[in-house]
């Protein structure tokens, strides 16, 4: 349904996209506003939202409705308990993870898969019936094969760097975020023919393919798959081709799918809010 995102009484509609590296707020309706800036994580939302209604003079009166897409948030526990930490900025809240934040704004209520690659990696797949299916997103330490981070670990661990500066970062405050903002010069090491860069781009690109592969493979391969994508890795035109060749090299039929609408979009939120 194409409506307004303000609601019938004039309150604000505010979406959050609060993922690995950085955090964006979206209002809707009367009073447009948007912020971007450094994640705070799901612990530091509170107090960067409570900044923001002082700055943009909102009271919980002011707004109908705020949705959140998080990462680090899946059960349906984890969604409930973040809500009720949240209920003094909205009438209503609604919680769900960044991943099905960024399907519903790619594909809608479709079939397909949604392929999440940024600091961190997951795929999530939705089938006929509207089930989720998964694969990755298990944060650093046991997963997130093909992201910005393990770009960065990949090429670190090559050697790109001497001992003394691939201790101090990784001993570093935000170790995680600051090799995964290796990978954007990784990428054009690649495309000028550097062949560290070259190969660990490609492992990357296998490993995202991988995600796909393992989240669809309940859907059969009857007929071509709708796969879509977000993430600041993904933005990267000639890197996320080389994903979608690992892909068909493996006989998975894909559909490459721009994404309708950012997570950050009110127009992403339709059916929930």
């Amino acid at each position: 349904m194409n409506r307004d995102l303000a609601s019938d009484r004039g309150g604000l509609r505010v979406v959050v996209d609060l993922g690995g590296t950085w955090v964006r707020v979206t209002t809707a309706g009367r009073r447009r506003r948007t912020f971007r800036g450094k994640t705070p994580g799901p612990g530091g939302l509170p107090a960067l939202l409570d900044r923001l209604w002082r700055r943009w003079r909102l009271s919980r009166r002011d707004v109908s409705a705020l949705g959140v897409a998080s990462r680090g948030i899946w059960t349906t526990a984890e969604r409930r308990a973040f809500a009720r930490r949240l209920r003094r900025f909205a009438a209503r809240v609604v919680v769900i993870s960044d991943v099905e934040g960024a399907y519903l704004a790619a594909l809608g209520d479709r079939a397909g898969v949604l392929l999440l690659a940024g600091t961190g990696s997951i795929a999530l797949a939705r089938d006929q019936r509207g089930r989720f299916i998964r694969a990755g997103g298990l944060g650093p330490l046991l997963g997130d094969d093909g992201s910005a981070f393990a770009l960065g670990r990949a090429w670190l661990r090559g050697g790109a760097v001497t001992p003394a500066r691939a201790r101090r970062i990784a001993i570093g405050p935000d170790a995680v975020a600051r090799i995964a903002a290796l990978a954007p010069s990784i990428l054009r090491r690649a495309r000028v023919g550097q062949p560290d860069a070259r190969r660990v781009v490609r492992e990357a690109q296998g490993a995202l393919a991988d995600l796909v592969e393992r989240a669809a493979r309940p859907m059969g391969r009857r007929r071509p798959l709708a796969v879509s994508w977000a993430g600041g890795l993904l933005a990267a035109p000639r890197f996320r081709a080389g994903v979608w060749r690992a892909l068909r090299r493996r006989g998975v039929r894909v559909v490459p799918t721009p994404p309708a609408a950012a997570i950050a979009s009110p127009a992403a939120w339709r059916s929930l809010l």
